[in-house]
């Protein structure tokens, strides 16, 4: 079998690492690439778990800070080298990012569906949570979602299960965004995938807004068209 030659690009895309460029020619790869669609669906929650990262908290797990500057030799080899492998460099990002929100999850005591805790009580699962339905926010939108809450003293886990419908006029790829907003007009993005007509997405994720503070719920494109919304309170 043939290895897709953007296997190692998700993390890359859903974290920004991507230049303008290649960033646009993974998206176009995404349209027809199911595979690729469901990589990134499965890491769509990282940015939302590593902005609740507190770099405070990994000081004493981080190597002190070497003593003396590289030398400038071995850093011109360095980037030759991150030129010929650059989709090797593509892959540690996804890992990094990875090994990252795992252990945001650790030290945060809690998260998305990415690491469960090793002692009980167990995390709820998806289908304990009450899923409602978003409601669209213009009058007629090619998309539909259910939405779950679970509140903890952390923040507020979110369960989303969310369809493109095959519709006639929508043949485009969009990249969507799941936004939460908080008290005065904060806002925090929980996670974004790419879909295509067609496609289902699940996603779990979070947001460091407690249930006292989550207002809203909004799905909108990348553009910033607001899709769907749930008013929380």
């Amino acid at each position: 079998m043939t290895r897709c030659e953007f296997a190692h690009d998700d993390g890359a895309y859903v974290l920004g690492a991507l230049a303008p460029a290649d960033r646009a020619a993974y998206e176009r790869h995404l349209a027809g690439c199911a595979g690729c669609r469901e990589a990134v669906a499965e890491v769509a929650v990282l940015p939302g778990l590593l902005g609740r990262l507190d770099p405070a908290a990994l000081d004493e797990f981080l190597p002190p800070p070497p003593q003396h500057s590289p030398v400038p030799a071995l850093l011109d080899a360095a980037r030759r080298r991150r030129r010929r492998e650059r989709s090797a460099t593509r892959g540690r990002y996804a890992l990094t990012a990875l090994v990252a929100a795992a252990f945001a999850l650790v030290v945060g005591a809690g998260g998305a569906s990415l690491l469960r805790p090793a002692a009980p009580p167990p995390a709820p699962t998806a289908q304990a949570v009450r899923m409602v339905a978003m409601q669209p926010v213009a009058a007629k939108v090619p998309v539909h979602a259910d939405i779950g809450l679970t509140g903890t003293d952390w923040g507020t886990e979110v369960t989303m299960r969310c369809g493109y419908d095959a519709t006639a006029g929508y043949g485009k790829a969009y990249t969507f965004r799941l936004v939460a907003h908080g008290p005065d007009g904060a806002t925090e993005q929980i996670g974004s995938w790419l879909a295509a007509p067609g496609d289902d997405v699940r996603l779990s994720g979070a947001t460091r807004f407690t249930d006292a503070e989550l207002v809203r719920l909004e799905l909108v494109r990348a553009d910033g068209t607001a899709l769907l919304g749930y008013d929380v309170r």
